[in-house]
C-alpha cells in the first residue's frame, strides 16, 4: 500500500532548482526597479569569451551582499524597458574563493539592507519566499506538460499548468495561513476539486446584492438546484429554523474551519450562522486561489471567497461593504463597454459579477475600521462563466499563458504562433487589437483603467489558435475612474479616484507596458520568433492606429502623450518590500507608489509624424 507523502515534492534536486529560477527572478526583477546595480565584470576563466556590449550577447555582471562579502556572478542580456534576461544556469554565489549554494532566502537577508527590508517586514517575507519556493518545487515535481502541448489544451488544464504567477512580484506564491495538507487541497496548481462549504446567514446581518437582470431566488436555484435546496432546508428545520429568514452564503473550506467556524464562534453559536455542509458542484480554484470555476457545469458562476490568507502583500479578504455596491458597478461597466462602437468591434466583453452577499459581524464592526481583516473574512461573489458565450471552433485560456516557458525553455506563446500560420507580427497584432486597444481607449474615452495583468484577462482563441478577442474580469475592486469630474451614477462612485495628471497615463506605461508587454516581449525575443525591434515596432503600430480612429478625442490624447521619450518608474515590489501586509490602499492607490526615476519609452522610437 502506497503511503501519500505530503512533503514528496521537497527533495534537495527540486529545492536546488527552485533556489535557482527564484535568485534569477529576484536578481532580475530587484534589478529593474533599482534595487540592486549590477556592475560589469570579467568573465570566468572557463566562460566562453564575452562579446562587444552592443552585440546584444549576454555580458557577465557581479551584484554584492550588502557588506561585501559574498558576489552573486552571472550573464544577462539587458533588453527594452532595463528587462534583466538572466541565465539561470550561469549564476555562481561566492564567499572568497568559496562557491556557495544558491539560496533565495539567503539572498534576501544578504541584501536586506538594499532592499529596505524592516526588521517587521522581514521575517514575513522571509516566509514569503520560502512558501514561493516550495511551491516552485511542488510545480516542478508534477508531470509536465510540454508548451507546445499547452498550447492545444482546454482552458483548466492551461489554468492549472501555470508555473510563474504574477512576473513583478518576487515573493508572489506566499498563502501564509495553509498547512502543507492544505496546500495540497487547495492551491490551483494541485488541480483538486474542491465543494464549497454553503453557510445560512441571517439576514438581520447579511445583505444580498445583485444586478439588474437576476434576483436571490433566480441565482440561488440556478447555482444549487431543488434537490440541495430541500436538504439546506431540512438541516434549518432540523433546528427549528427557517431558511427563508437567512442568506446562503458560499464559503471556501480553509476560511470556514480556520476562521469563521473560530473567529465567528458566537455568529454560529447563536445560530445567526449555519453550517449546512457541502454544495453539489466540484469546484477548481483558480490563479487568483480564492476563485473558483464550475466544474460540474461550467456554465454556472465562478465564485469568489473570501480566504484569510496573506498572498503578494494582501489578505485575501473580501469586504462585505465592497459587496454590496459590487453589482451595480458591473452592470454600468457592462453597459458602457456594450455601447461603445470601438469596444464592440475589438471584442470586449466583461465577466459581470452578478450577485454578492456579505455578512457583518456587529462586534468586529464596533471595533475596527473599514480596512480591517476582520472585516474581511465573510462574503462572496458569483461572477458570469465565459463558456456559454463560446462560439463554434473557440476556447479560452488566460492571458498569463502568454508569459508561460516551460522547463526546457519553450514558450507557449511561440507555440500558439507555431500553430496559427500566421507571422509572429501578424498574431502579435491581432493580439495587440483585442488586448491593447480597448485599455487605450477606456483610458482616452472614459479615463477608466483596469488592472489587466494575465490573471485578469481571458483569451478567447478561434480555431486557427489567434486571439479573436479579449475577456476583462475582477471588475468592482480593480477599476478606477481617475477624474474628479467624470460623471458617474451614485451607485458607481466607490471606484472613482482622484489620481494625480501626471500619474494618470501610468495606468497604461505600468500596468500594461512595463509589467505585461515587458515579459511577453522578451519571451518571444528569447524564443527567437520576433526580435525586440519588431515586436514593439508592432505594439507602437497598434497604439498609433487606435488613436488615430479616434480624433475626437485629439485634446486628451495630446494632454497624455503615449509617445512621450520616457515615463516614470513604478515598482511593485518595492511596495510589497515595504509592507507586506496591505501593500495599497484600495481607495486611494496612487497614494503608496513608490517611483524611482524614469524609463525610456519603448514606444517613442515609433511616434507617428505628427
Amino acid at each position: 500500500m502506497t503511503v501519500f507523502d505530503p512533503v514528496a515534492h521537497l527533495t534537495p534536486a527540486h529545492w536546488a532548482r527552485a533556489n535557482r529560477l527564484l535568485v534569477r527572478k529576484a536578481l532580475a526583477e530587484f534589478t529593474h526597479e533599482r534595487l540592486l546595480a549590477p556592475e560589469p565584470a570579467a568573465a570566468p576563466a572557463d566562460a566562453p569569451a564575452a562579446q562587444p556590449a552592443t552585440s546584444g550577447e549576454p555580458q557577465w555582471y557581479v551584484v554584492r551582499s550588502d557588506d561585501g562579502t559574498v558576489t552573486y556572478r552571472f550573464t544577462a542580456v539587458v533588453r527594452t524597458l532595463e528587462h534583466w534576461q538572466i541565465d539561470a544556469a550561469s549564476i555562481t554565489r561566492h564567499r572568497g574563493d568559496d562557491e556557495l549554494p544558491l539560496d533565495a532566502v539567503d539572498l534576501i537577508i544578504e541584501l536586506r539592507a538594499a532592499l529596505g527590508l524592516s526588521d517587521q517586514v522581514l521575517p514575513v517575507y522571509l516566509e514569503e519566499i520560502t512558501s514561493t519556493l516550495a511551491g516552485i518545487a511542488y510545480k516542478l515535481d508534477r508531470p509536465q506538460l510540454t508548451a507546445k502541448e499547452l498550447a492545444a489544451a482546454d482552458f483548466q488544464t492551461i489554468e492549472t499548468s501555470m508555473t510563474e504567477g504574477h512576473p513583478c512580484f518576487v515573493a508572489n506564491n506566499g498563502r501564509l495561513g495553509f498547512g502543507i495538507d492544505e496546500y495540497h487541497r487547495y492551491a490551483p496548481e494541485a488541480a483538486r476539486p474542491v465543494r464549497l462549504v454553503w453557510l445560512a446567514a441571517h439576514r438581520d446581518h447579511a445583505q444580498f446584492s445583485h444586478c439588474a437582470d437576476l434576483d436571490y431566488d433566480t441565482l440561488i436555484t440556478g447555482e444549487l438546484g431543488a434537490e440541495t435546496l430541500s436538504r439546506f432546508e431540512a438541516v434549518m428545520a432540523g433546528l427549528g429554523l427557517d431558511l427563508d429568514d437567512y442568506l446562503l452564503l458560499p464559503v471556501h473550506p480553509w476560511q470556514w474551519q480556520n476562521r469563521i467556524a473560530v473567529t465567528f464562534a458566537g455568529e454560529v453559536a447563536q445560530r445567526r450562522l449555519v453550517c449546512l455542509g457541502p454544495g453539489p458542484d466540484e469546484h477548481l480554484a483558480q490563479q487568483s486561489i480564492r476563485t473558483f470555476f464550475n466544474l460540474t457545469d461550467p456554465g454556472r458562476h465562478y465564485v469568489k471567497t473570501a480566504l484569510s490568507v496573506l498572498n503578494m502583500g494582501f489578505l485575501r479578504g473580501l469586504s462585505a461593504a465592497y459587496m454590496a455596491g459590487t453589482p451595480a458597478i458591473n452592470d454600468w461597466l457592462a453597459d458602457l463597454v456594450a455601447a461603445d462602437e470601438v469596444f464592440a468591434a475589438t471584442g470586449l466583453t466583461v465577466l459581470r459579477e452578478r450577485a454578492a452577499v456579505g455578512y457583518r459581524h456587529p462586534q468586529y464592526e464596533a471595533a475596527t475600521d473599514r480596512y480591517s481583516p476582520y472585516r474581511k473574512m465573510l462574503a462572496a461573489l458569483w461572477r458570469e462563466s465565459p463558456v456559454p458565450s463560446l462560439g463554434p471552433g473557440r476556447r479560452l485560456a488566460t492571458m498569463a499563458s502568454l508569459l508561460h516557458v516551460d522547463r526546457d525553455g519553450g514558450s507557449l506563446a511561440a507555440a500558439l504562433i507555431d500553430r496559427s500560420g500566421l507571422t509572429p507580427q501578424a498574431w502579435l497584432r491581432r493580439y495587440l487589437d483585442a488586448y491593447l486597444t480597448p485599455l487605450l481607449h477606456a483610458f482616452y474615452a472614459y479615463d477608466l483603467a483596469f488592472m489587466p495583468h494575465g490573471e485578469n484577462v481571458i483569451l478567447v482563441l478561434d480555431d486557427q489558435d489567434t486571439v479573436e478577442r479579449a475577456i476583462f474580469k475582477d471588475i468592482a475592486e480593480e477599476i478606477v475612474v481617475m477624474s474628479p469630474d467624470r460623471p458617474l451614477p451614485p451607485a458607481v462612485e466607490r471606484i472613482r479616484a482622484d489620481v494625480p495628471e501626471e500619474e494618470r497615463l501610468l495606468a497604461i506605461f505600468t500596468d500594461v507596458v512595463d509589467c505585461y508587454l515587458r515579459h511577453l516581449g522578451a519571451v518571444l525575443t528569447e524564443a527567437g520568433t520576433l526580435t525586440d525591434e519588431a515586436f514593439w515596432r508592432t505594439v507602437a503600430g497598434c497604439a498609433a492606429d487606435y488613436l488615430a480612429s479616434v480624433p475626437h478625442l485629439a485634446e486628451r490624447i495630446a494632454r497624455y502623450d503615449l509617445f512621450a521619450p520616457e515615463f516614470a518608474l513604478s515598482c511593485l515590489n518595492r511596495l510589497q518590500l515595504r509592507n507586506n501586509q496591505q501593500m495599497v490602499d484600495l481607495a486611494d492607490p496612487s497614494a503608496a507608489l513608490q517611483f524611482v526615476g524614469t524609463l525610456a519609452n519603448p514606444l517613442a522610437p515609433y511616434a507617428p509624424a505628427r
